[in-house]
């Protein structure tokens, strides 16, 4: 009997061993099949603000008015000392006094019975992103969100203003700040009208899917009182600047001065002794000695919108504006030039009136002053952006660039709902 038990379990130990030598060869036989080269794929951590999110419990919240970083995270569990250090420490990265209420933020918090929270995130801006770590060297890092660019085609109708119309097509309004830069010199748009309209191509830029500014603008047309007016982008001299459909440059420049024989008595300042009143107040202008009767010019193409008398200061004086951007004031003038009246339009160099010596004055000159989006700006500072057409060399490129922007833009149907063009 104990042999036939002995010889039975020799035999299972056998048949064992045997299966065991069978699965290591096929296993083995597997792996030697395999390629050497060959990558077994890992799948990668799904990242938040460079953060694995697939790692943490994370809570997304909102700064609620009148609240500080140290109320949010000593809500979580952070003691005041590691917040302390961590104010101390990120003042050269972020000041976390500038947290604004309705700012995003997201805490990432640990898998544990007892959740700590590990990091956390700031929202500077719907692009760039701040994270506090939270542990150990309480590092502070900050980080930018992916932008998608797609490239879009707009246009629409004005019936009340750019902004609206921009609205009212679902577009984005800054569009029409971005228009009235690129035309400043061309089209005065405060003198927008209903009837106005206007087609583009462009760079819609986006961040998980929410819009969040404009790129660049490849092509424009804006009709202004039935008249076109065209924009193209183009590189010369590897600078992008706009030129209209004959390669003209959109920028015009200013004049250096508003007359042409003159020496400068006065500067620009915020307190300067009146010569008059023997007082200090401020001076926003720059006074050109010159004799009676010089001849005073329109530094740039404007209309005139006030032609008066100031009895107490200026004397007669003519104001010119000259787009959306910039106005310029002349004073003291002995008279004004035939034909100058408000409401006229004037060109760059045009004779406007005369130097004289009217209102408050110790003598014959012109008080120049200038506005920018109604500051006074110091006018001898005032940037004379240059106005070079397309070169002669660069016309052929320009001509291609232009004939298809042009073909482009005249797909663009008027009135029609248009979604996106290409993708970028």
């Amino acid at each position: 009997m104990w042999k036939i038990i002995r010889l039975a379990l020799v035999g299972f130990g056998l048949f064992i061993a045997i299966t065991q030598f069978s699965c290591t060869t096929k296993a083995e036989k597997k792996v030697e099949e395999l390629p050497q080269d060959t990558i077994v794929p890992i799948a990668e951590p799904v990242l938040k603000y460079g953060l694995p999110i697939d790692s943490f419990d994370v809570e997304y919240g909102k700064v609620r008015n009148n609240q500080y970083l140290s109320q949010i995270l000593n809500e979580k569990g952070v003691s005041m000392v590691t917040i302390d250090k961590i104010a101390r420490k990120s003042k050269s990265i972020f000041d976390v006094r500038k947290i604004k209420s309705g700012e995003p933020y997201a805490i990432f918090s640990s898998r544990d019975s007892v959740p700590e929270a590990k990091y956390f995130v700031y929202e500077n801006s719907a692009v760039d992103y701040t994270v506090f770590e939270l542990f150990d060297t309480l590092g502070i890092t900050q980080g930018k969100k992916e932008v998608i660019t797609e490239l879009r085609i707009a246009q629409g109708e004005v019936e009340s203003s750019l902004w609206n119309a921009m609205i009212d097509n679902g577009q984005d309004p800054i569009l029409s700040l971005e228009l009235s830069k690129i035309f400043a010199w061309t089209i005065d748009f405060f003198g927008i009208q209903k009837g106005d309209r206007y087609r583009l191509i462009y760079d819609q830029k986006y961040v998980d899917s929410v819009p969040v500014g404009i790129g660049e603008i490849y092509a424009v047309e804006f009709d202004h009182y039935g008249e076109p007016n065209y924009a193209f982008r183009f590189e010369q001299d590897s600078i992008w600047d706009y030129f209209d459909d004959k390669g003209q440059s959109l920028r015009k420049t200013f004049l250096k001065a508003p007359l042409e024989y003159y020496r400068i008595s006065s500067r620009f300042s915020n307190s300067r002794m009146h010569p008059v009143l023997r007082i200090r107040r401020p001076h926003h202008g720059v006074d050109y000695a010159a004799p009676k009767g010089t001849p005073v010019m329109s530094i740039g193409d404007g209309t005139v919108i006030a032609k008066a008398y100031q009895k107490g200061g200026g004397g007669n004086y003519l104001k010119i504006k000259h787009n959306s951007a910039y106005t310029t004031t002349y004073m003291h003038l002995s008279g004004y030039a035939k034909g100058i009246s408000t409401g006229v339009r004037v060109r760059q160099g045009d004779v406007i009136g005369y130097v004289g010596a009217t209102g408050l004055a110790t003598g014959p000159h012109l008080d120049f002053r200038v506005h920018m989006y109604g500051k006074a700006i110091d006018p001898l500072k005032m940037k004379a952006d240059p106005v070079a057409p397309v070169k002669e060399e660069n016309m052929d490129r320009y001509v291609v660039l232009k004939d298809s922007m042009m073909n482009e833009l005249q797909k663009i149907k008027w009135a029609e709902d248009l979604d996106v063009l290409v993708s970028k």
